[in-house]
C-alpha cells in the first residue's frame, strides 16, 4: 500500500472521501474542494500532511481496478480507523457526495455500502445524512 507508512485514521478518512468521490467515475472540482477543505480546516486532520494524498487517491483507484478491492478498501479503513471516528466518515464521505448537488446513482450504492461496513445505526445515519443535505441546499 504505502511503501513507508501504514495508513493512518487520517489517511483512512481521506481514502474514504477520495472514494466516494471516484464512485461513480467523475470526480467533480466542487467534490475536490469539499475534500481540500475538510482536510485543511477539521480538527480531526490537525497535523495530517497532505502531501499523502496522492498515495491515498493512486491506492484507491488500484483498489477499484481490482475484482475484491473495494472490500480490502474497506478493510484497510477498518483497521485504520478508531470506531468512534466511524461516523464522521461517513458525515465526510455525505458531504462529498452532496458536493455537487446531487447523489445519484454509484454515489448512493457507495454512501450504503459504507453505512453497512462501518455498522452505523439507520437513525444516526439518516440524521448525518440531513445534515449533509441541509448543508449543500441551493436557493
Amino acid at each position: 500500500m504505502l511503501e513507508d507508512a501504514p495508513m493512518t485514521a487520517q489517511d483512512a478518512l481521506a481514502a474514504m472521501m477520495i472514494a466516494v468521490s471516484a464512485s461513480d467515475e467523475n470526480i467533480r472540482t466542487a467534490e475536490l474542494v469539499k475534500m481540500s477543505n475538510a482536510i485543511n480546516n477539521l480538527p480531526v486532520f490537525d497535523g495530517y500532511d497532505p502531501e499523502r494524498l496522492p498515495r491515498m487517491s493512486k491506492m484507491v483507484f488500484e483498489l477499484f481496478e481490482q475484482e475484491d478491492g473495494l472490500e480490502a478498501l474497506f478493510g484497510l479503513i477498518r483497521d485504520a480507523l478508531p470506531e468512534h471516528l466511524y461516523e464522521t466518515a461517513y458525515a465526510l464521505s455525505c458531504d462529498v457526495a452532496a458536493a455537487d448537488g446531487r447523489i445519484v446513482g454509484p454515489e448512493v450504492r457507495m454512501l450504503e455500502e459504507i453505512r453497512d461496513e462501518l455498522d452505523l445505526d439507520r437513525l444516526h445515519a439518516a440524521a448525518i445524512e440531513r445534515g449533509s443535505r441541509a448543508r449543500h441546499m441551493t436557493l
